[in-house]
């Protein structure tokens, strides 16, 4: 049965929850990506950072001036993950059913990749 680890993507940008926010926009931006995982020093997920949560960086910049702060200020907490051994059926169900443009993908609560609705069609249209 193909699963996750068939067809995630494992070069990913990482941000530090302790890197500067505008640096981070910046990566993201220089990037083409719309958002990266947060990662402590341990490896482990400790959040996502995106363009909506930037978009508060810019709206508090605009009300309050100063500087901008950490990502750890601004990026989202609770993060929607998928276990590696997750089935195609099961992340397209999971896509089908949610929001998110992608989802970091953890082994054994350690992030080994990302999978995002292109991975998942591209995988469904080599499989059929």
């Amino acid at each position: 049965m193909t699963t996750v680890r068939d067809f995630m993507s494992t070069e990913l940008t990482i941000l530090s929850p302790r890197d500067d926010v505008l640096r981070a926009m910046q990566t993201l931006i220089e990037g083409g990506i719309s958002g990266a995982p947060v990662v402590d020093e341990q490896g482990s997920l400790v959040g996502l950072l995106t363009q909506r949560d930037c978009l508060t960086v810019a709206f508090r910049s605009a009300y309050h001036g100063g500087a901008a702060g950490r990502v750890e200020e601004f990026m989202t907490r609770e993060v929607e993950t998928v276990d590696v051994g997750t089935t195609l059926v099961e992340v397209i169900a999971r896509f089908y059913h949610s929001s998110r443009r992608r989802f970091p993908v953890l082994d054994e609560n350690r992030l080994v990749g990302q999978i995002s609705r292109r991975d998942v069609l591209r995988a469904f249209l080599e499989l059929i």
